[in-house]
């Protein structure tokens, strides 16, 4: 028997009923197909983001595995969860995706389709791997700027889904720019060199800071991103808005940001004037000074084996 198989006798699945617009509602096949093959106990979690954290914390300690079935948001609740009771080292993660952007899975290799994921789930093995912490939060890949506000707009709107996402990116178009001081400890620059401490001014649209590669509707946001390295993926967007709309097909494919300012980080503390913050595309407000830390070898997750 195997790590992974024998974990699952003593699984938790969080799901959330909400996700991708009520997804496990909707799809009666696909909850039968759950409902039979689905390992350990249930819970339907119809509840806000800090209930499903508590719920998580409360669970934790009387479980192996912790299955999140829904999207980025939903494992970034589990995260906290976890972490809010001490467990990371214990508990094993997995991943059904049923959400819309599903991007943290992909890092992952966890294929998007549910029927292929569950088998990932009982055939897999633990991946160790090293996250952020935003903020205070757990996280797999985060941005600061106009990103972050885009998340703001789109919780406003009527729209929801793929088209919500692209009627609240409109705002990018006319976003000014923000004055920031970075200052990064412990990494490299784009040239590869290494420092101890760097402090860079600049005027930027968005900072995308990542340890994993993709982003939203699988956006490879971050290429060059590593979820077992120690170190942070930093990106600066130093550019006006209507450029990244122009360049948004070759930055989905990861290709524009070859000619971005990329640095690696231990640790990130960005300053500006309401930088607008999010990660796992949840929004958390405004701030004037932002800190992200690399967190080493934060949590095992369930993964496909590798080739």
């Amino acid at each position: 028997m195997t790590e992974t198989s024998e974990h699952l006798r003593n699984a938790a699945c969080i799901i959330n009923p909400d996700a991708a617009r009520k997804k496990w509602r909707r799809r009666k096949k696909l909850k039968k197909i759950l409902d039979r093959e689905l390992p350990g106990q249930r819970f339907d979690a119809q509840m806000g983001k800090e209930d499903m954290i508590t719920l998580v914390r409360k669970i934790s300690p009387a479980f192996s595995t912790i299955i999140a079935l829904g999207g980025d948001g939903t494992i970034a609740d589990l995260l906290q969860g976890i972490r809010a009771a001490g467990r990371e080292k214990d508990v094993l993660l997995g991943i059904i995706p049923l959400g819309s952007g599903n991007a943290f899975r992909k890092s992952l290799d966890i294929p998007k389709n549910v029927r292929r994921a569950l088998k990932v789930l009982k055939t897999g093995e633990p991946r160790l791997v090293s996250l952020m912490d935003i903020e205070g939060s757990l996280a797999g890949f985060s941005s600061i700027g106009a990103t972050a506000g885009a998340s703001d707009e789109r919780l406003r709107q009527k729209v929801k889904g793929f088209w919500g996402h692209v009627l609240a990116g409109l705002g990018l178009l006319k976003q000014p720019l923000w004055d920031v001081e970075a200052e990064l400890e412990d990494g490299f620059d784009e040239k590869g060199a290494r420092f101890d401490a760097k402090t860079l001014r600049l005027k930027i649209l968005d900072c995308v800071v990542a340890k994993s590669n993709y982003f939203g509707y699988s956006f490879r946001i971050a290429p060059q991103a590593n979820l077992e390295d120690e170190y942070l993926d930093v990106t600066f967007y130093e550019m006006k808005g209507w450029k990244y709309a122009l360049l948004l097909p070759l930055t989905y494919f990861g290709i524009s940001q070859r000619r971005l300012r990329n640095l690696k980080a231990k640790r990130l503390v960005l300053k500006g004037k309401d930088l607008p913050v999010q990660y796992h595309g949840e929004y958390i407000g405004k701030r004037d000074r932002v800190e992200v830390k690399v967190v080493p070898q934060a949590i095992r997750i369930i993964a496909p084996p590798r080739a």
